[in-house]
C-alpha cells in the first residue's frame, strides 16, 4: 500500500504545497504541486491568521486537485529572523550495564547539552548530535551499544519564538491540517539540493525566501551553523515598485521578466522595458540598465549579510565545496555570478533531486524546501509511530523521539 506525505513551505510571498507518494523502497513520487500567493504573513512571522489560513486552502486545494486525495497531515517549514541557534556540550558517566552506552544515557547526555540559558520566550525546535565522544574518542555518530565511562556529545540547537511556532500550527490546524513536525527551513532544503558529499566537506545552502534569507552551514556529514537575514527576493521587488512607481504586483514580474544582477550578462543594456502606468497614466520605458542598478545593489547586500553571518562561524574556512542557492530569489538572473563575487567561492544554483513524478513542475529552486521536507520525513520521522500526537509528550520528549529515529535509520 502506498503511502502519502506532503511537505508546506509557509514563505512571505508565497505558500508551497508538495504532495508525494510513496511506496517501499523507490523515491517519492510527487504526484500534487500547488502554490499560492502568501498573505497574512511577514519574514515568516504570522502577522494575520485569517489571510495566512485562506492561502494555505488556496495551495493546498491546488496541490489535492492535482493529486487525487485529501490530506490530513503535514511537514510545516518554519523560517523568519525570529530563529536562533546555539551550540551545547554535555557531559555524563555511562551508568548502563558493562559499561555499555544505552539509550538512557545518550538521553541524558542530550538533557545535559540543551540546558543552555534562553529566554523563556523561545522553545527548541531541533536538537541536531554533531557527534558523540566516548572516553575522548571523537567522531561518534551512534554510540549506543559502545562500552566507555564517559559518554559526551556536541549538538546544535535551533530555537525560535514561541507564539511564532505556535500562530504557523495555529494557521495550519484552521486549515484543516496536523502539523507532523515543524522543521527548519534550510536543513529541509538541504535534504533536496545536497549530496552527502557536500556535506562532508563542508558546504554553505543559502535560502532566498520573501522575507528573509536564511543560512546553514554543513561540515563532516552535519549542520553546524544556521542563522538568518532579515532580507528577501520581496525587498528587491520593494525597491523596483518605489524607483519606477509601480505597484508591487508589476514589479513582481518585471522582476521575473527582465531582472538581472550582472549587467555583462545582458546583450542590449540599453533595450527598453516596458512600465505599465497606473490610474490611467501612460505606460513609460525605462532601460534594461537601470533596472540592474536597483536590483544589483539590494542582491549585494544581502549576499555581504550572510557572508557575515558566515564569518561568525568557526567553520568559515572550511566550507571548502562553496556555496549552493535555493528559494525564489535565487533565480533572478545572475545571481549566482554576483554571489560568487561577494563570497569568493564556488556558487551553484540549488534544483531539487531525489523524486521522480512531477519533476518538471517540482525541479524548481522555489520548490527547494517543499521538496526537502519530504525527504527529510523520509529519512528521519518516516519510522515513528504518530508520536506527535497532541498531548501525549512533552516537547523534549518529541525531540528525543525524533532522536531514536535517526539512530534506527543509520543502523
Amino acid at each position: 500500500m502506498a503511502e502519502y506525505l506532503t511537505g508546506l513551505d509557509l514563505g512571505t510571498t508565497k505558500i508551497g504545497v508538495i504532495i508525494a507518494e510513496v511506496s517501499e523502497e523507490s523515491q517519492p513520487k510527487i504526484i500534487g504541486v500547488g502554490t499560492a500567493p502568501s498573505e497574512g504573513l511577514r519574514k515568516g512571522v504570522v502577522v494575520n491568521l485569517e489571510k495566512t489560513v485562506r492561502s494555505i486552502e488556496k495551495a493546498l486545494e491546488i496541490a489535492e486537485q492535482m493529486a487525487g486525495i485529501k490530506v490530513d497531515e503535514v511537514y510545516v517549514g518554519i523560517a523568519g529572523d525570529h530563529i536562533r541557534s546555539y551550540n551545547g556540550r554535555g557531559v555524563v558517566a555511562v551508568a548502563g550495564q558493562d559499561n555499555e552506552v544505552t539509550e538512557d544515557d545518550v538521553r541524558r547526555v542530550i538533557d545535559a547539552a540543551r540546558a543552555v540559558v534562553m529566554p523563556m520566550d523561545r522553545e527548541i525546535i531541533h536538537i541536531i548530535p554533531q557527534e558523540f565522544i566516548v572516553d575522548d574518542q571523537r567522531g561518534i555518530k551512534d554510540p549506543l551499544g559502545m562500552t566507555g565511562v564517559r559518554l559526551e556529545t556536541e549538538v546544535h540547537l535551533v530555537t525560535g519564538a514561541i507564539t511564532s511556532a505556535q500562530n504557523i500550527c495555529r494557521s495550519v490546524e484552521r486549515a484543516g491540517l496536523f502539523v507532523k513536525d515543524l522543521v527548519l527551513e534550510p536543513l529541509a532544503s538541504s535534504y533536496s539540493v545536497l549530496a552527502e558529499e557536500e556535506k562532508e566537506l563542508g558546504v554553505i545552502v543559502i535560502d532566498m525566501g520573501g522575507g528573509t534569507t536564511d543560512i546553514a552551514m554543513f561540515f563532516e556529514g552535519c549542520i553546524r551553523h544556521t542563522a538568518v537575514v532579515a532580507l528577501g527576493g520581496g525587498n528587491v521587488t520593494n525597491d523596483i515598485a518605489l524607483v519606477l512607481r509601480t505597484p508591487m504586483d508589476q514589479a513582481e514580474i518585471i522582476k521575473h521578466r527582465h531582472g538581472c544582477c550582472v549587467q555583462d550578462l545582458i546583450e542590449n543594456p540599453e533595450e527598453p522595458i516596458e512600465i505599465p502606468g497606473i490610474g490611467g497614466r501612460a505606460s513609460r520605458r525605462v532601460s534594461k540598465e537601470l533596472l540592474i542598478d536597483i536590483i544589483r545593489p539590494r542582491m549585494e547586500e544581502i549576499f555581504k549579510l550572510a557572508a557575515g553571518q558566515i564569518r561568525k562561524s568557526d567553520y568559515a574556512n572550511l566550507m571548502t565545496t562553496g556555496v549552493v542557492l535555493t528559494g525564489g530569489a535565487s533565480l533572478i538572473k545572475g545571481a549566482g555570478e554576483l554571489a560568487e563575487e561577494v563570497f569568493d567561492m564556488p556558487v551553484k544554483l540549488g534544483i531539487p533531486k531525489g523524486f521522480s513524478g512531477l519533476i518538471d513542475m517540482a525541479k524548481n529552486p522555489m520548490h527547494a524546501t517543499g521538496v526537502g521536507l519530504i525527504l527529510y520525513a523520509l529519512s528521519r520521522d518516516y519510522e515513528m509511530d504518530g508520536f506527535l500526537a497532541e498531548g501525549e509528550l512533552t516537547l523534549f520528549e518529541r525531540i528525543w523521539e525524533r532522536m531514536k529515529s535517526w539512530f534506527k535509520h543509520k543502523k
